[in-house]
């Protein structure tokens, strides 16, 4: 059932899972199902089980903001390997327990870095959503350089007429797609991680 569920997830996407789905595949009906599971939150929770912990966990840097970065850049990795997931943990609150020791480290770091708790929770979500923002954008390249498109999006959109209304765009869009291929992104996540050190822990806010 959950081999099921998987394969349905990674080919053609978590909408396209249902109880339903499954038992027919299964051969069986839904009501069978709910024998096992409870429902599909449960189902999805059983997909994700396990997923973090094939991937072995690093070893991490003594300084805390390099453990930090080490972390972040650690989690893109394993997520940029397994995209599928990116669409069960857009749900919400799901997740594989096997993957919160990232999320202890993390705000470990950030507190051993100076930062109150409520700035390192604040960090997590921050470097959280860096990550996920990053792997869904990078998933929607990929999937529009499969299909050529039918009409023209940014930056090719911006034209020499925009000039007056977007002048610094205007400037730069024949240079766009290159300073963009210029992107790392342990770099972009090491800035990410000073600016947010940065704040120090002024009156624990």
């Amino acid at each position: 059932m959950v081999a099921i569920a998987r394969r349905i997830i990674e080919e053609e996407g978590v909408d396209a899972l249902s109880m339903r789905r499954v038992a027919k595949e299964l051969g069986s009906t839904p009501m069978a199902l709910y024998h096992y599971v409870q429902d599909k939150d449960e189902l999805l929770m059983l997909t994700l089980s396990g997923t973090a912990a094939a991937f072995p966990r690093p070893e991490l840097p003594e300084d805390p903001r390099e453990r930090l970065l080490a972390v972040a850049v650690h989690m893109h990795g394993i997520l940029e390997r397994i995209p599928w997931v990116l669409d069960i943990l857009a749900l919400g609150e799901l997740t594989d327990k096997n993957a919160l020791w990232m999320v202890e480290e993390i705000i470990d770091s950030a507190l051993a870095c100076g930062l109150s708790p409520a700035q390192a929770v604040r960090a997590y979500r921050t470097i959280w959503s860096y990550v996920y923002g990053d792997l869904i954008f990078r998933r929607a390249a990929e999937r529009r350089a499969q299909t050529p498109p039918s009409r023209r999006f940014f930056p090719e959109m911006v034209t020499d007429q925009d000039t007056a209304a977007l002048p610094r765009l205007a400037a730069i869009k024949d240079d766009w797609r290159a300073y963009a291929a210029d992107y790392d992104v342990a770099d972009e996540l090491d800035a990410i991680i000073r600016g947010l050190l940065g704040r120090g822990s002024a009156a624990g806010r």
